[in-house]
């Protein structure tokens, strides 16, 4: 993978990160975050998904495409966040090769050089500097976080990347219950094909791993992949996200 791409994957991971700040304080008005979704086909873009507070059906929600790149630089976190602004307060027509839709939401592709940014706010310039001092730059975590979309039914899907699988993997998940136990397992359980489910509506990875039921699934696994699984996880780094606002955390675990 070359210098560029790691940086795009960083980017991607930072705007995931920064964009969760919105799940439950609205973007602007009465509009917050529902999804942050990496673009197909390793495109340098992001995709987010707005909505009422709670909304999970497509239907309701808007999503917009906006580019990762500004000519040879990348653009920063904060413009991705004030393009959003811009975008969805504004009146825009867009021409009809511009508009689209994926998943069930109406898709729009955004050109930055039709776009005026909406200006950062005190808030937000505050949030930043909080962020910098509770999730200091360290080593880069074997698995991250590149975006989420809430789903219907209390499902929570998340797209990861990991130096061990090519590419985005989406997972489903259903937050609650032994959530640090499903948290130190993620990782390995990435590359796992056989969880993996077949023709999914998401261009926005490689295949699906469910794991909504991933405890009571451990029952139907040979006795060798469970071996297996906890040999390789004894020695593996666990990243940890801890939302909205939260503190990251990183450690390595030593094999016993």
């Amino acid at each position: 993978m070359s210098e560029n791409d790691h940086e795009l994957e960083d980017l991607q991971r930072e705007v995931a990160a920064l964009l969760l700040n919105y799940v439950y304080t609205p973007l602007l008005e009465d509009q917050h975050v529902r999804g942050v979704l990496p673009a197909p086909s390793g495109r340098p873009a992001v995709r987010v998904a707005l909505g009422y507070k709670n909304e999970c059906a497509p239907s309701k929600l808007t999503a917009y495409e906006i580019p990762l790149g500004a000519g040879d630089e990348l653009r920063t976190t904060h413009d991705i966040v004030a393009l959003l602004r811009a975008v969805h307060a504004d009146t825009h027509i867009y021409p009809s090769n511009r508009v689209t839709s994926v998943m069930g939401m109406d898709l729009y592709l955004v050109d930055p050089a039709h776009v005026k940014k909406a200006p950062f706010t005190t808030d937000d310039w505050a949030s930043t500097l909080l962020r910098c001092l509770t999730h200091p730059a360290g080593e880069r975590p074997e698995a991250g976080l590149r975006g989420f979309l809430f789903k219907e039914a209390g499902l929570l899907r998340l797209y990861m990347d990991s130096d061990e699988v090519p590419g985005v993997v989406a997972v489903d998940v259903r937050p609650g219950g032994a959530l640090t136990a499903l948290l130190a397992a993620l990782p390995s359980m990435l590359g796992e094909e056989w969880r993996t489910s077949g023709a999914i509506d998401d261009p926005h990875c490689r295949y699906l791993v469910d794991l909504t039921d991933w405890r009571a699934q451990l029952c139907t696994v040979p006795a060798h992949r469970i071996a297996a699984g906890l040999r390789a996880e004894a020695t593996r780094p666990v990243s940890v996200e801890v939302q909205p606002g939260g503190v990251s955390s990183h450690k390595e675990r030593s094999a016993p």
